[in-house]
């Protein structure tokens, strides 16, 4: 977890980000998925610095746990605010059929 200046909290789901690395180092080269690495980081700065700035995410408004969300490229951040915790709960492919926004078995491109 990162702490940033206002105190917040904010976790991040590596094994998928580098996944999601790994693919497209292999699909589109290093640097595209260098830049990709960094943008997506670099979201989750903001999201420390304005924990509400992502939308409802109404994919998942059944779980009534206030999920949000940030679109970086085809991804989704996913994510949730718990107090002064930023937790990332998914790194979403777009591309992919959006109810699988709720299938927690589903495979990461790799």
């Amino acid at each position: 977890m990162v702490k940033n200046d206002e105190g917040h909290l904010v976790g991040f789901r590596f094994r998928q980000l580098e996944g999601c690395v790994f693919y497209h180092k292999k699909v589109a080269g290093r640097r595209i998925a260098q830049q990709l690495r960094e943008r997506i980081l670099s979201t989750t700065k903001q999201l420390s610095e304005q924990p509400l700035s992502g939308q409802i995410e109404f994919a998942l408004e059944n779980l009534n746990e206030g999920h949000r969300y940030l679109v970086i490229g085809n991804y989704k951040i996913v994510y949730r605010v718990i107090g002064e915790i930023i937790l990332i709960t998914d790194l979403f492919d777009t591309r992919q059929e959006p109810v699988n926004i709720n299938n927690t078995n589903r495979k990461q491109k790799r």
